[in-house]
């Protein structure tokens, strides 16, 4: 037992001192992220942590009774706890996206920033682990992803002024729910992570019926990180008004990362965006045949135009 706690302790070495939220399910996942940071509190006493916990209201009292069990597993700790229904946040939301999947994320997020900013804690920390990372990258493989769909998530990351840390995402969901079997913690299973009619879940049978793509796939995601920050480095910026000609001599992967930075500086938001992988190439191709349309709106409402040979955002109103 003591190996094996040593061994996922290790990767908890990477989070930094100061106060986190802990985004916590009851699942094995997160129950397993908790347990660990609180081992690391007794090695970095300037670590503070801060549960949190979305009732989604999706499996009447299955949901409540992950609420509760959230609520325990922190009480027990005497860690501090916030819980919240989505009803509550639906009620003082505006604009959420009609998709469950992304307006349970944007639920969350809300209520994560909530947190940090009345506790002043520096960010979120949730439990993706590298089976997570690889059904991801299948994911976003099977719609068509480029390099820096394909590179993944990160350890850490920033969406809408949100601190994100994944500690977990090169530990094995296996080792996780090993480590609380030896350590007898019980978790919360949510059925519906077990009905094939989410594209999710297949992709997540798939993976366990054929267990070596995973170390394919966490390959491919690592590439393509490589890849992506060499873009990051070397994509030119782009001006709020510029020539097409400039867009159109750059190399394709250039091309797509000056794209998309110059979309986020006119106003597109970073989360519609990302969600939409073809954007960047949207703008290349009013960039590059005058046959096209000369008008293309973009998410978050940004109009863009091409007139007499040069890209800017069209004024609304």
């Amino acid at each position: 037992m003591a190996s094996t706690s040593a061994s996922l302790l290790r990767e908890m070495t990477t989070v930094p001192p100061g106060g986190w939220a802990v985004g916590v399910s009851g699942g094995a996942d997160s129950v397993a992220l908790l347990l660990l940071l609180e081992d690391y509190r007794r090695v970095q006493p300037a670590l503070f942590l801060h549960v949190v916990h979305l009732d989604h209201q999706t499996r009447g009292e299955e949901s409540t009774g992950d609420a509760e069990f959230v609520r325990g597993l922190a009480a027990g700790r005497s860690i501090p706890c916030t819980v919240a229904r989505r009803d509550e946040l639906e009620r003082e939301m505006t604009g959420l996206p009609v998709n469950p999947s992304a307006r349970y994320r944007a639920l969350r997020h809300e209520l994560f920033r909530r947190v940090i900013a009345e506790h002043n804690l520096q960010g979120v920390m949730l439990a993706h682990h590298a089976d997570d990372q690889a059904e991801t990258v299948l994911h976003r493989l099977i719609r068509g992803s480029g390099p820096g769909g394909l590179a993944a998530m990160r350890e850490m990351s920033h969406v809408a002024g949100l601190t994100i840390l994944r500690p977990l995402l090169k530990l094995g969901g296996a080792d996780l729910q090993r480590f609380l079997n030896e350590q007898r913690q019980p978790w919360r299973e949510d059925a519906s992570n077990a009905l094939d009619h989410y594209f999710r879940n297949r992709l997540r049978r798939l993976l366990e019926r054929q267990p070596h793509l995973t170390g394919d796939l966490l390959a491919l995601a690592e590439s393509c990180a490589a890849v992506r920050d060499w873009c990051h480095s070397n994509a030119p910026p782009l001006s709020a008004e510029f020539p097409i000609l400039q867009l159109q001599r750059l190399p394709g992967l250039l091309a797509v990362e000056s794209a998309r930075r110059w979309l986020l500086e006119q106003g597109v938001p970073p989360g519609p965006l990302a969600r939409a992988p073809d954007a960047a190439e949207r703008l290349i191709a009013l960039a590059a045949d005058a046959a096209t349309a000369s008008r293309v709106q973009f998410p978050g409402g940004v109009m863009v135009r091409r007139r007499n040979g040069v890209i800017g955002v069209e004024a609304m109103g």
